[in-house]
């Protein structure tokens, strides 16, 4: 780690690298000064984008806090139409064809952690927008992997619902996925939701008969994205999971300006996490 070109492209923030294990997909990282130390703590916060695709944006907003909390920050890139049909929403949902998006990101870990000679046995996830439906989904599939999750505004919620189907609800999802739900250690995960206070749009969210994700129930979780995030507090609640939610003053659908109220929380998990530690 002490080389020239290692220090200008490895650190700091990063250029863009495609993915060992299948190159479709790529990431761009911010690495903290702290990454030398080897006997200093470095944990790893993974951010997802949305449908726009900022990824580097993303990468962007939590740099300062990967500096100061000495976390790595790996921003993926799951690119439109990976199977050339221009799909915008398949790695929303977690599977689309043959791709399985929980492993790639997971894979993706691995491959930082290699490289930097790290073991992120497990990482914080938040994600906006499209990013929020996969942080939804990633958690309920993988929650040992998780120090801590945030939701932020997803166009579509999947509830803790054991009477509806996947992706409405989690009934199948070990038929669908080859591993059952782990509530106890899902309600060990720190859970946090975010939307703005003004996040009332409809006309992207509404599920419609005949469309690619359309199932019974796709509407039920509520009309706008802040009635969903609401609905999927309350489903995470039931459950009795520690969830805390956001609303943003002034904010309509907007990632990069709901990003101040994620990072506190992180923050505080953080703090928690390493005093524990």
């Amino acid at each position: 780690m002490t080389d020239a070109a290692t220090l200008l492209y490895d650190t700091g923030t990063t250029t863009v690298y495609a993915h060992a294990s299948d190159p479709r997909f790529s990431y761009t990282l911010y690495v903290p000064p702290a990454i030398v130390d080897r006997d200093r703590r470095v944990d790893l916060v993974v951010v997802v984008h949305g449908t726009g695709r900022q990824f580097a944006a993303y990468r962007d907003a939590f740099a300062e806090f990967g500096r100061w909390n000495h976390c790595v920050v790996l921003s993926p890139l799951f690119p439109v139409g990976p199977l050339g049909d221009g799909n915008r929403d398949g790695f929303k949902y977690l599977r689309e064809g043959a791709i399985r998006y929980d492993q790639v990101l997971l894979d993706m870990v691995a491959e930082v952690g290699e490289r930097y000679g790290r073991s992120f046995e497990d990482f914080a996830l938040f994600g906006f927008s499209g990013g929020g439906q996969f942080v939804n989904r990633f958690a309920f599939l993988h929650p040992e992997r998780l120090w801590a999750a945030s939701i932020g505004a997803p166009g579509s919620v999947t509830l803790l619902d054991e009477k509806r189907d996947w992706w409405v609800g989690v009934r199948d999802l070990e038929q669908r996925f080859g591993k059952a739900l782990d509530l106890p250690s899902l309600k060990k995960v720190p859970m946090h939701l975010v939307v703005g206070h003004f996040d009332l749009e409809t006309w992207e969210i509404t599920h419609k008969e005949g469309g690619r994700h359309y199932m019974p129930g796709a509407n039920d979780a509520g009309a706008t994205r802040r009635e969903r995030v609401q609905t999927l507090r309350d489903s995470l609640s039931a459950q009795g999971i520690n969830v805390h939610l956001d609303v943003v003053a002034n904010v309509a659908h907007h990632g990069l300006l709901c990003v101040k109220p994620v990072q506190d929380f992180f923050a505080r998990v953080l703090q928690q996490r390493r005093g524990a530690g």
